[in-house]
């Protein structure tokens, strides 16, 4: 199964980016995880959309060609950051390669709530008319990285919290059969 996976911060050290690679290692014999590119993505710009610049094509083909994505979000002023904004932005205009795409979404941050409002704000940006995407259902399925900072080593990179590990599998797994689903 072919995952695209967008990372939601550019930050060199960023958790949520560790927790990708993490994700891309833990579940490399299930998922073909694909993480994408969205630093070298230009501002939206609506007079570009119909003829946009190669970085965008080949963000909006990897979205396209996968079998789902993964949004991995930290939480910026209680919300998604721009860059991540972005991306969605540019990914739901002319082919909106969104729409019918099941989604997961979920975030890692040093702080108590983890996450939770960008995730929120993320899920109405992923149901906005451009964007359509299938969103695997709340309810027990969110992931809400809280302690990022703990449960993160430093030295490999790796998330390596028994508990959050755990609780992470199944949701993973989760995802795959709402993937096989859709």
């Amino acid at each position: 199964m072919n995952i695209v996976t967008i990372v939601g911060s550019l930050r060199k050290e960023s958790y949520n980016m560790k927790l990708a690679k993490t994700m891309q290692e833990r579940y490399k014999d299930k998922l073909n995880i694909m993480i994408t590119d969205i630093r070298s993505l230009p501002h939206f710009d609506q007079d570009e959309e119909n003829n946009s610049p190669q970085p965008v094509k080949e963000f909006k083909e990897a979205i396209s060609n996968a079998d789902g994505v993964i949004i991995i979000t930290p939480e910026y002023n209680w919300s998604v950051p721009g860059v991540l904004k972005n991306a969605l932005d540019w990914a739901s205009r002319v082919d909106k390669v969104f729409i019918g795409k099941p989604v997961m979404t979920l975030g890692a941050t040093p702080g108590m709530l983890g996450t939770v409002r960008a995730q929120m704000h993320l899920r109405e940006i992923l149901v906005a008319p451009g964007v359509q995407a299938k969103i695997l259902p709340p309810g027990g399925n969110e992931v809400l990285i809280n302690f990022a900072n703990k449960k993160i080593d430093e030295q490999t990179g790796q998330l390596v919290d028994e508990g959050t590990l755990s609780f992470l599998d199944s949701k993973v797994y989760a995802f795959v059969d709402f993937v096989k689903s859709v």
